[in-house]
């Protein structure tokens, strides 16, 4: 649903009519007529097109440009993020998403804020998954990423699938993430990021017996939106599609 994804060869200056699950895409992706989208076609190729016609049941694009290699990465990358104060979970959610994540599920850990302390400010998780989709867009991908709805910490690792690397990013204790990936070939990985005050020994020690490993970016102590922006990032670079 998060993907456009047609059943046949797509042709540069033609148009292609969608139906059934690519309009199911269109849909979630919030497409209009007019709406820039990017389309992959049966042989795996990645193409951009512009909606010239939408109804309820179908849709046609006309396509007039293909990238010379695919917009998604081949590395699969869930970003378990602890939620912030202020703005910074929209920032962290627009960031990372141009850095193709697969998701993003926010969390509540024992330091961070809580869902309700953030909605009784001004409410704004509603948007969370429009901004995915806007920075999507913007940064011309085929997939949108998913935003899960805000759990509790123990939720979430219960909720971990069992393939995967798991990485817990610890300001203390952690082993350097660069030996860490050397040692993984891992295409689908869990990036677990706390909020300013970190994890506490408790959480740590939980999430170790869930296969979790505790990494560090080095001596400096980042705010969590620049350790969870700097973290995809890497990830993608070492094992994903940034070079």
């Amino acid at each position: 649903m998060d993907r456009l994804i047609l059943d046949r060869k797509v042709d540069i200056g033609k148009e292609v009519l969608v139906k059934g699950p690519p309009m199911e895409a269109l849909r979630f992706q919030s497409s209009r007529v007019g709406s820039l989208v990017t389309l992959t076609d049966s042989e795996r190729s990645d193409f951009r097109g512009r909606v010239t016609h939408l109804s309820e049941t179908e849709a046609s694009i006309f396509v007039f440009d293909t990238f010379s290699s695919p917009t998604e990465s081949s590395l699969e990358i869930i970003l378990l993020q602890a939620l912030p104060e202020k703005e910074r979970m929209e920032l962290i959610i627009q960031k990372v998403t141009e850095l193709g994540v697969a998701s993003i599920v926010p969390f509540k850990s024992e330091k961070s804020t809580s869902l309700k302390e953030r909605e009784a400010k001004q409410k704004k998780a509603h948007r969370w998954q429009h901004i995915a989709m806007k920075a999507a867009r913007q940064s011309r991908r085929a997939r949108v990423p998913y935003v899960g709805e805000y759990r509790a910490f123990q939720e979430v690792l219960e909720d971990c699938g069992k393939d995967g690397l798991r990485l817990l990013l610890w300001e203390k204790h952690g082993e350097n993430l660069k030996d860490v990936l050397r040692q993984q070939q891992n295409q689908r990985i869990y990036a677990m990021v706390g909020p300013e005050g970190g994890f506490t020994e408790d959480e740590v020690k939980l999430a170790k017996k869930k296969g979790f490993i505790p990494v560090k970016l080095g001596q400096r102590i980042l705010r969590t939106e620049t350790a969870a922006i700097s973290m995809v990032g890497i990830l993608q670079y070492e094992l994903g599609d940034l070079s």
